[in-house]
């Protein structure tokens, strides 16, 4: 079991900025006891600590895919999991972000989320979620086409809505913020995860 979270130390950063620097194999062998103590056990423990409130979290390999990249780069230069179904944080050198929601739908859910957000009532629903959270002052977003899907008119009411491929919602805060190396940090991030609330349950609700 990981141990109680109790922040990122300062050493997160320092790592992940000089990984930018020294991004191969050698370097991160040399220095994985960093990795392990600074970055991957703290993101463990907040992960353990926010599971039964919002679900099973799941930290991302620092390791890249580079298969299919022009960019060769073997670790990733940032921090990232998943919380529960649609929760996201992430630690990089410039900043430290906290949200979620529906990220690049493809296939059937992207269809029930279409069909969701065409619909007059779950549409409506979705409108006010995110006139809220935009009013809150979070960043709401998500990849856009530039038309109408196919299959729905450009003079739709909720067109904004349904150019997306998604919605996703979330805030960054400044890897100094003082406040990350301890365990304020946790009432930070539970602060945007129940503010998100609502559009994680209207996506459980209409897509699988």
């Amino acid at each position: 079991m990981a141990d109680r979270f109790t922040g990122f130390p300062k050493e997160s950063i320092e790592f992940l900025d000089e990984l930018e620097t020294n991004n191969n194999r050698d370097w991160f062998i040399a220095h994985k006891a960093q990795y392990e103590k600074a970055c991957r056990e703290p993101m463990e423990a907040l992960l353990t600590e926010l599971e039964p409130k919002y679900g099973p979290g799941k930290l991302f390999r620092i390791n890249r895919d580079i298969r299919f990249s022009s960019d060769k780069s073997p670790y990733k230069t940032h921090l990232g999991a998943v919380v529960g179904r649609h929760a996201y944080v992430s630690l990089s050198p410039d900043s430290f972000f906290v949200g979620g929601g529906g990220y690049r739908l493809e296939g059937t859910s992207l269809n029930q989320f279409r069909e969701a957000v065409a619909a007059e009532r779950s549409g409506r629903e979705l409108e006010r979620i995110v006139a809220g959270l935009e009013k809150r002052g979070y960043d709401v977003g998500g990849e856009v086409l530039t038309s109408a899907p196919r299959g729905y008119r450009n003079d739709h009411p909720r067109i904004r809505l349904l150019r997306h491929k998604g919605v996703t919602m979330g805030k960054q805060f400044p890897p100094t913020a003082a406040w990350l190396s301890t365990r304020k940090a946790i009432d930070k991030i539970t602060g945007v995860l129940e503010d998100g609330r609502q559009l994680f349950d209207w996506f459980d609700k209409y897509t699988s």
